[in-house]
């Protein structure tokens, strides 16, 4: 689907368990494999707690995987340290769901968006006020923006703001957790509409973590549906809506609210409710909830498998 010249980040059987105080292991991803490209959007898809943030944060070095590798340009980030992890820094920048969070309420928007340019010496503090107004002006804030503090601003001028701080550096790629999400719709539709004018622009690769399949839909270029630690579908995000087949990947598009939705058909839910990731199933995790469950899927787990070119399902519907 993609070119592998434009590779740039590559993660391989990676997993994750965190030890808990009773002895067990709590399994929050599971053997993940997915690939992210230079100018391409990969939209990281699935409920609350289902292991998406934890997957992303490997890739900017707030966690590390139990086990598996993530190249980067070839190289493993995992391994890195020192000097190396120092210069990679730079080149893979996130946004985070809230930007409060990030931001220190003393500093002025100038100070936040530039500190990273300041860390790695390539500016100096002289040309601090400039630059801040010419990375407000990419992300469609007036200039005078530089000299207010974070409380003074919306929440969509503060995520402008952060996304400002993460190009900053002018990064391969960028991870963007929630970034929309708790936004006004309005505002969310300006931010998205910036986040790809900015890609394009600068040919950044971008790893978006959502819950909302319809909006993922509009701009992804790719999309994975992560269950239970588990990636159970990767497909391409045009026309998402009529490729998707996962059970489970139906059942999230089925939950969202459109306006040229047929609402004289009745919404369905999911039943039941996830097994525990500290008592995952040997099957299939999503069998206890599916409604097409077999005894198959009941003691063995599927694995992914290929349907057309950038189209993978893990379901034993699909399988041979």
């Amino acid at each position: 689907m993609f070119d592998e010249k434009d590779l740039l980040i590559d993660a391989r059987h990676v997993t994750r368990r965190f030890p808990t105080n009773d002895g067990r292991l709590l399994t929050a991803c599971d053997d993940i494999n997915l690939k992210f490209y230079k100018g391409k959007t990969l939209g990281l898809v699935g409920e609350s707690g289902c292991g998406k943030s934890t997957f992303m944060r490997f890739l900017v070095w707030l966690d590390y995987p139990t086990e598996g590798e993530i190249f980067f340009h070839g190289k493993d980030i995992t391994k890195m340290k020192g000097a190396e992890l120092h210069e990679n820094r730079q080149h893979i920048q996130m946004v985070f769901q809230d930007p409060s969070t990030s931001f220190n309420p003393k500093m002025k928007i100038k100070e936040i968006v530039c500190e990273p340019l300041l860390n790695f010496n390539r500016i100096k503090p002289s040309e601090m006020d400039a630059k801040a107004r010419e990375l407000l002006e990419l992300v469609e804030l007036p200039g005078d923006f530089a000299d207010r503090f974070p409380h003074n601003m919306s929440g969509g001028q503060r995520q402008r703001v952060a996304i400002a701080r993460a190009i900053a550096l002018e990064p391969e790629f960028i991870v963007m957790d929630e970034a929309t999400s708790a936004l006004d719709v309005s505002v969310q539709k300006t931010v998205i509409e910036l986040i790809t004018r900015l890609q394009r622009e600068k040919n950044i690769a971008i790893g978006f973590i959502c819950h909302d399949l319809g909006l993922i839909e509009s701009f992804a270029h790719q999309v994975a549906v992560m269950y239970l630690g588990n990636i159970v579908e990767v497909m391409p995000g045009e026309g998402l809506s009529d490729v998707c087949c996962h059970p489970y990947s139906r059942a999230l598009l089925a939950s969202v609210f459109d306006t040229k939705m047929d609402f004289t058909k009745k919404i369905e839910n999911i039943k039941g409710e996830p097994p525990s990731p500290l008592d995952l199933p040997p099957g299939c995790p999503f069998s206890n909830r599916c409604p097409h469950c077999t005894e198959r899927c009941e003691h063995e787990k599927p694995k992914l498998v290929e349907l057309t070119p950038g189209h993978e399902v893990a379901c034993h519907l699909f399988t041979k």
